[in-house]
């Protein structure tokens, strides 16, 4: 083994020099500069509005620690684990000074931050990689801030708390098994996440796939990681009919009948939407190059899991922005890691070192601009104020603050956020009137605009009947309605929301103290005379 060369007074003096000093100020420079990025996303996520499915989530959540029933009066197609966790935010809304926005966003700000520390934890040696090290000190954390109006969505969260099992797979496949208590403790938190939603699991599935095949059966089948993970899966599968009976029993037949086909598009459809599109377009030359070989297992781990979460949306065949979120986000750090990989094999130990500041900020700002570029943030919260959905916010605020609203829209952006904001609950069973578009999306036979009760379905009678029935059992202090149910018409005759409901007793009865006292952005404000 070589020694290294003696440490001579030329080199004494160096390192005390002028030039010595300036680099080391020229590299605080970059490395501050590189911050700049995850500041703005940052300050993004923090400024409303807050992403309208985490809202009307925490909203649900809010009203299950308030004590409706999940599932019984609270009827929505997402399993029961999203509504679990918010209970936290809820928790924080209802017993501190903070309201529930403000917790949620605390909670997920801090499971940002022990996911980058957890995933740098298994970042390389800046000894061995410096490149890489300084990238991913970067961009890492800047992956999980990155999904601007998204933030929250449960596929950002998913792809947060995925993000330290990615990096443990790359060194279980490179280095062999990692120490149990951290391995498991990445593993539950991951299978946490993907566990949000069943179309997840191809991510892991893909991913213990390339493990498999780089370890061999033995060593991986040896392995605690997936395991505690599938553990994990089974107890809370089990877990759904004993705790949560009416999920299976009442609203996934619901959901099967009645929303799967609502916003459908056809796989390759979904291929072409405009930001999962560009996002494949991106993570295939760069898969092409990573599985060839030559740039390690990590490039390799973040091309599949990308595949695994590009298969998770298509399946969805929503073709919605945050389904792609995931499929974006790992494609931007893809980039990064085998960009800084290449330098780091190009450069001498020396350039390497002095180039890694320089490369971490120019990472920085290319996630920046791949995250910003075609997405709804900033400009969604720059507009926020003065837009025709910051009216119906500020309407809410206004009119309604901390009251109690039936809510008839089939909307579920702007109705959530602005209904967190002024502190409102909203009275219906289900977050919007999903369930009739489904039943009316087709016309009724014999050219009726509104089906009589004895030819509605049991699932439009439950809604005609339940809604009628709360409203007059105990009134809220106001009702908002969608002027626009988009609900298609049938002979030349639009969808009125409250002549439907109307038609039943108790709700014509009791709609009879309810005067109109605004009307903003296709909505209309109906107060309850005292």
């Amino acid at each position: 083994m070589q020694s290294p060369p003696p440490v001579t007074s030329r080199h004494r003096a160096l390192a005390g020099s002028p030039i010595r000093a300036r680099a080391e100020g020229g590299a605080r420079l970059l490395r501050l500069l590189a911050l700049l990025p995850a500041l703005a996303f940052l300050l993004t996520v923090l400024s409303p509005p807050l992403n309208h499915d985490a809202a009307a989530v925490l909203n649900f959540s809010q009203r299950w620690l308030g004590g409706e029933r999940l599932y019984a009066e609270l009827i929505d197609v997402n399993p029961p684990l999203i509504f679990l966790l918010n209970l936290l935010p809820a928790a924080i809304g209802a017993w501190t000074p903070l309201d529930a926005v403000r917790g949620l966003q605390a909670s997920l700000l801090l499971l940002c931050a022990l996911s980058a520390w957890l995933a740098l934890r298994l970042a390389p040696d800046p000894g061995l990689r410096p490149v890489e090290a300084a990238c991913l000190a970067i961009a890492l954390p800047l992956t999980t801030l990155a999904a601007g109006y998204d933030f929250a969505q449960r596929e950002h969260v998913m792809t947060v708390a995925a993000l330290p099992y990615l990096m443990l797979a790359a060194r279980r496949i490179e280095d062999g098994p990692a120490p149990l208590l951290p391995s498991l403790s990445i593993a539950l938190l991951a299978a946490t996440g993907f566990a949000l939603k069943p179309h997840f699991l191809a991510i892991p599935t893909l991913v213990e796939g390339l493990v498999l095949l780089r370890r061999g059966p033995g060593p991986a089948l040896r392995d605690p990681v997936p395991w505690a993970m599938a553990a994990a899966w089974a107890a809370y599968l089990a877990s759904i009919p004993l705790v949560f009976p009416d999920y299976a029993g009442h609203v996934l037949p619901l959901v099967w009948k009645h929303y799967l086909d609502l916003g459908d598009f056809a796989w390759w459809q979904v291929i072409l939407t405009e930001r999962l599109g560009t996002a494949l377009m991106v993570l295939l030359p760069l898969a092409v190059l990573a599985l060839r070989g030559g740039f390690g297992a990590l490039p390799q781990v973040l091309v599949l899991a990308a595949f695994g979460a590009a298969a998770a949306a298509v399946v969805q065949h929503k073709g919605w922005s945050y389904h792609a979120l995931p499929v974006r986000l790992l494609t931007g750090l893809l980039a990064v890691a085998m960009a800084a990989r290449w330098l780091d094999r190009a450069l001498a130990p020396g350039a390497a070192r002095r180039a890694a500041p320089g490369a971490a900020a120019v990472a920085a700002f290319a996630l920046a601009v791949f995250g910003f570029t075609g997405a709804e943030a900033p400009w969604r919260q720059i507009t926020w104020t003065w837009s025709e959905e910051g009216q119906v916010s500020a309407a809410l605020r206004r009119e309604a603050y901390g009251e109690r609203l039936l809510v008839l829209s089939p909307d579920i952006f702007p109705v959530y956020p602005a209904l967190n904001y002024a502190r409102a609950r909203s009275t219906l069973r289900t977050m919007n009137l999903w369930l009739l578009q489904g039943v009316y999306a087709t016309c009724p036979e014999g050219g009726a605009r509104y089906r009589e009760t004895w030819e509605m379905s049991r699932t439009e009678f439950f809604l005609y009947r339940t809604v009628a029935e709360d409203f007059a059992h105990a009134p809220p202090a106001a009702i908002l309605v969608a002027l626009d149910p988009r609900i298609p018409e049938c002979g030349g005759q639009r969808f009125d929301v409250i002549a439907y409901f109307s038609r039943h007793p108790l709700f014509s009865e009791t709609m009879e103290r309810y005067r109109p006292v605004a009307e903003f952005a296709g909505h209309r404000l109906y107060r309850r005379e005292e």
